[in-house]
Formats: C-alpha cells, sequence, structure tokens
C-alpha cells in the first residue's frame, strides 16, 4: 500500500516523470481547419477498447496531475466538455506510470467518489505546477482536499478502499491497451487516440475530438438505420 511517498518533492516528481508527459508545448498553437487522417493526426486502436458510457460516445483524457503538459491541456480539456453533443460523455482517465503518479490517481478517484473532483481539478494542477507545492507523502495530498472542504477522515479511508483500489486496477489495465505511451492523450470512444503532437496543438485536438465524436455518431446511425 502506497501511503507514504517520502522523496515525492514536487521538482523531483517533475524530473522523474517528464519522459512520460507528451514532450510538446502546444497549447500557444495557432487554430487551424482539423485535419483528420488516420495514422497521423489521430491513431486507431486495435482492437477496440470497451467504454464505460453506455449509449453515449466516450471522450477519455488520459492524464496525470504530476504531467506539467496535462496542466498545460487542461483549459483545451474544458472546452472539449463544453462543446460535447448530448450523446457524447467525457471523463478522466489516470495514468499511473511510476508510483508517484499512483498516488496522484488514487486521490483522483478518492475525489471523485466524494463528489469533489471537478471543483479540485484546476486546482490541483495549480498547486502543483504553479505554486511548487511540495507533496511529500500521501497525508501533504489529503490535506491539499481538506483545504477545498474535504473531510479529511473520510478521504482517508476511501482513498484506500476496494472501489478505488479497484479503478486504480483498471487504470494500469486500460493504459496500455489503449496504447497511451504519454500524457495528455485523449482516446475517442475506445477507438480513436488523439495527442497534441499528433493534431498538430491543442486547439486542433479540440476540433479533432469534435469530428470524430461526430464521426462516430453518424456511423452509429447508419448502422441503426441498416438494420
Amino acid at each position: 500500500m502506497l501511503k507514504y511517498l517520502p522523496k515525492m518533492l514536487v521538482g523531483a516528481l517533475l524530473a522523474l516523470t517528464f519522459n512520460a508527459c507528451a514532450q510538446e508545448h502546444s497549447d500557444h498553437a495557432a487554430a487551424a481547419p482539423v485535419a483528420a487522417e488516420a495514422g497521423k493526426n489521430y491513431f486507431l486502436i486495435d482492437p477496440p477498447q470497451p467504454t464505460s458510457s453506455g449509449d453515449k460516445i466516450e471522450v477519455l483524457e488520459v492524464f496525470s496531475y504530476a504531467c506539467i503538459h496535462c496542466a498545460h491541456f487542461q483549459p483545451y480539456a474544458d472546452e472539449i466538455k463544453s462543446k460535447l453533443p448530448a450523446y457524447a460523455k467525457f471523463d478522466y482517465l489516470p495514468a499511473i506510470f511510476n508510483d508517484q503518479w499512483e498516488a496522484f490517481a488514487r486521490a483522483f478517484y478518492t475525489a471523485q467518489a466524494m463528489g469533489i473532483q471537478e471543483k479540485t481539478q484546476q486546482a490541483m494542477f495549480d498547486a502543483i505546477h504553479r505554486d511548487r507545492r511540495a507533496f511529500r507523502s500521501f497525508g501533504d495530498i489529503v490535506t491539499f482536499y481538506g483545504e477545498h472542504g474535504a473531510d479529511m477522515e473520510k478521504f482517508s479511508q476511501i482513498a484506500y478502499s476496494f472501489e478505488v483500489s479497484s479503478k486504480l486496477a483498471r487504470s494500469k489495465e486500460m493504459v496500455p491497451k489503449l496504447g497511451v505511451d504519454g500524457t495528455p492523450s485523449v482516446i475517442v470512444n475506445g477507438k480513436y487516440r488523439i495527442t497534441g503532437a499528433s493534431a498538430g496543438g491543442y486547439p486542433q485536438v479540440v476540433a479533432l475530438v469534435e469530428y470524430l465524436v461526430k464521426k462516430e455518431h453518424d456511423e452509429k446511425a447508419a448502422a441503426k438505420a441498416g438494420k
């Protein structure tokens, strides 16, 4: 059980995880008409992976709070969410590439279970990458959420619950199956993988997600009509 992370200084964390983050600064790229070539601008996931969004088209951001590029991408993730049609659903999938990332993934799922993930998403990025806050132990992470209204004792209990541990296990299983080796990556309906580098910038990721969501919707509608 990963309860104590004595070397979890933010500077060290960023150094350890630099290679796991996408090596790009695409957040300032100019918007352009979407280019949508499979194998170039986005990649097919083979085999396609199951989603957890029911009848809705799933859009997943594979991310980590420890990844500075994910912090840069967060405004674009918010834009994607705001533009999704009613037939699509946005969610996050924390990547776990090392012990430090696992601690933040555990915190994410705990905050989600407590209904405070959305309101603390940007705050956690700011704490790590803007304020350079040091999280030396999981207790430091619990304290952060306590400062944002969480019951710290309840947070600690849920963090090591079966529910959260099961979600961590699923994340470790799903990320490789999705072909993700860097963050942020966006997955559309378990079939398509997009990165800032492949799309040509973060604004283009937004446009490409819109295109692929509509593509999935149209193909489902056509298949249904053909039955």
